[in-house]
């Protein structure tokens, strides 16, 4: 078995001429956390929704555990254990945190959520579920309705509803957006703590949290690989500098 859990040999995607990703070339280590940056435009989600057959490259080829998977549908990359936070968020906001999760438990089973059924029909997956908040620190809001949790709390969900899939490699699209600085810590110690025996890629703009947690990071402008490396080595690269410029270089030497 590869030590790389994902790769990516020369991955393109073209839109009507214009070039989102550019003969991307990735590798994903086993058990590590990876982190895709750059700045804005660079082809980070476009590169993301390749990964997840929301979009068909153009060219190149895309490998999960040594399978070639370039062509394969949504659905089937799920089942392979490649589950992105969005896929399965909390989008029952008027269900409690814990019905939310109960339901992430029931597709990981394979059978779809029926609506006619009595809630007591997933009784049997409360223990687990409950296991699944207290791994994220929601165990006192599982009774809670989602909606009336604070939004740093809802991404925390998204985590525990993504864990209840059994995921190989866990996709996270910009898990600290719009939070606070105390909710991004608390994320931020969150990723690390779920990622003990797991692979992680994220695509995260916070150069503070990749400082944090990354163990290797890739950064792409105009949609090409500009440098990789850890955090030490990048920020000080001369290119990546210059790619971010101005303050968001000043961040990029700030967060050490």
């Amino acid at each position: 078995m590869s030590k790389y859990i994902l790769e990516t040999q020369h991955l393109t995607k073209e839109f009507r001429g214009f070039v989102a990703v550019n003969d991307v070339s990735l590798q994903v280590e086993r058990g590590h956390i990876h982190a895709l940056i750059g700045p804005n435009g660079a082809g980070k989600t476009t590169c993301f929704n390749l990964l997840t057959k929301f979009l068909t490259p153009t060219s190149g080829k895309i490998f999960f555990s040594d399978h070639e998977i370039t062509h394969e549908k949504p659905a089937q990359i799920a089942r392979r254990g490649i589950i992105r936070s969005f896929q399965i968020s909390a989008v029952f906001p008027q269900l409690t945190v814990l019905e939310n999760v109960r339901i992430g438990l029931q597709r990981a089973t394979g059978l779809s959520y029926q609506f006619w059924r009595s809630d007591h029909a997933l009784d049997h997956l409360n223990d687990q579920a409950r296991s699944l908040l207290d791994q994220v620190d929601l165990g006192q809001f599982a009774d809670e309705l989602t909606i009336n949790l604070p939004y740093g709390r809802k991404r925390a969900l998204e985590i525990a509803t993504t864990l209840a899939m059994e995921p190989e490699l866990m996709l996270l699209d910009e898990p600290t957006q719009g939070m606070g600085h105390e909710d991004v810590d608390r994320v931020t110690q969150l990723i690390k703590k779920v990622s003990a025996g797991r692979t992680i890629l994220m695509v995260e703009h916070n150069m503070s949290v990749v400082s944090r947690i990354a163990d290797r990071i890739t950064v792409l402008a105009r949609g090409a690989v500009l440098a990789e490396g850890p955090y030490e080595e990048v920020s000080r690269n001369a290119d990546v500098m210059e790619a971010y410029m101005g303050t968001t270089a000043g961040e990029l030497e700030g967060a050490h």
